[in-house]
């Protein structure tokens, strides 16, 4: 399994390929996620199911911590696997084990719940969401705010 970081180059390779121009920002890791998220957009928009593992990795660590900075806390975990999890929202946490309110996706339900192309509720019904505990529930906190 490759292990290949998201960089510039790794980003830019991704954009060139979907006409988009290249990453103008910094080369910090909130900076490249940042752009990495508008490609993955881009990606889905033009039809394309499958961009670069790093790119998605990289959009998703954005919205995980986008989240967290906006529900801070650690009473639930958010997993998106392979790619990354974050503890968020006020209230109880555990310190051992698996905590009691866990949330788990995959990465293209999660971008889609972050930015409001699924609702919460249908993401439950169709299974695409597994959420246990009593306060596994991120309806209140989504889609979330970019800016």
């Amino acid at each position: 399994m490759s292990r290949t970081r998201l960089t510039r180059a790794v980003l830019d390779e991704q954009r060139a390929e979907l006409g988009l121009d290249p990453h103008t920002g910094d080369d910090e890791p909130r900076s490249l996620r940042r752009t990495a998220f508008d490609t993955v957009l881009a990606a889905y928009d033009a039809g394309v199911t499958e961009p670069a593992k790093p790119v998605v990795k990289g959009a998703v660590r954005f919205l995980l911590d986008r989240l967290a900075e906006l529900a801070p806390g650690r009473s639930v975990e958010v997993r998106v696997p392979p790619h990354a999890a974050v503890q968020c929202i006020d209230g109880p946490h555990h310190t051992r084990g698996t905590p009691p309110n866990v949330v788990e996706m995959d990465a293209i339900t999660w971008i889609s719940l972050a930015t409001n192309r699924l609702s919460w509720a249908d993401a439950l019904e169709s299974g695409k969401v597994r959420a246990s505990g009593s306060r596994a529930d991120l309806s209140a906190h989504l889609p979330l705010p970019l800016d």
